[in-house]
């Protein structure tokens, strides 16, 4: 976030995004390590104890405001009139393909993300992060559904998002066309299954999230 302050005079919370920033450099070497925290510490000029503070949590806690980062840069550069002009089929493919796109420069740091949030102590994280970068996603393309629909929409987002990653970290085709032809079929996918979705069941017999919860928080008599 843009900021006339230096490093050493902001809050941890302003912290964070400058030193993921700073740390990018230094991850395909150390990985998402207190090594690469201090490094980038020492990079912009404050206390590697500093550093430290931000991040208690060590690399879970890095990773969390890496891909926070990462979704706010997203936004950002979407957040246009020209792009809420476009279809949602649109939208989300230039989001995806935007997130990518704007983590090109650190790909590696990226790949290494993955392999750390690849591992079953940080399972519940993943799935956080995931769903969070598709929240963002549907929300810049105007996603205002708030039945069962908002759910749907999510985890198909973040299947997509996470396959495509995958293919892109190995993709080594002329400026990653490949990627970019992968994702077009996997969002064709999801199209399919949004219109088909609504076929199957009348809407009176289709499931209610909204009663399935009710149900959880109060018990059914008899």
């Amino acid at each position: 976030m843009a900021t006339d302050l230096s490093p050493a005079d902001m809050t941890l919370d302003e912290l964070k995004p400058v030193l993921i920033e700073a740390m990018l450099p230094h991850v395909p070497f150390d990985g998402w390590s207190r090594a690469a925290l201090e490094a980038a510490a020492q990079s912009i000029g404050i206390l590697p104890a500093t550093a430290r503070l931000a991040f208690p949590g060590g690399g879970g806690e890095m990773l969390d405001a890496q891909t926070a980062l990462a979704d706010a840069k997203m936004r950002a550069v979407l957040d246009t009139p020209d792009y809420r002009a476009l279809k949602v089929r649109e939208k989300v493919t230039l989001a995806i393909r935007t997130r990518l796109e704007q983590a090109a420069p650190h790909k590696e740091a990226i790949r290494r993300a993955v392999n750390l949030l690849a591992q079953p102590q940080h399972a519940r994280l993943a799935a956080r992060l995931s769903w969070r970068t598709a929240d963002s996603i549907w929300r810049l393309a105007g996603d205002t559904a708030t039945d069962f629909n908002h759910y749907s929409k999510r985890a198909l987002a973040a299947a997509v998002y996470g396959a495509t990653l995958l293919f892109w970290l190995n993709d080594d085709s002329e400026n990653t066309a490949d990627s970019w032809a992968f994702l077009d079929r996997r969002i064709g996918n999801v199209m399919e299954i949004e219109k088909l979705k609504g076929r199957f069941k009348p809407p009176a017999e289709r499931p209610s999230l909204t009663r399935f919860l009710g149900r959880l928080r109060y018990p059914v008599e008899g």
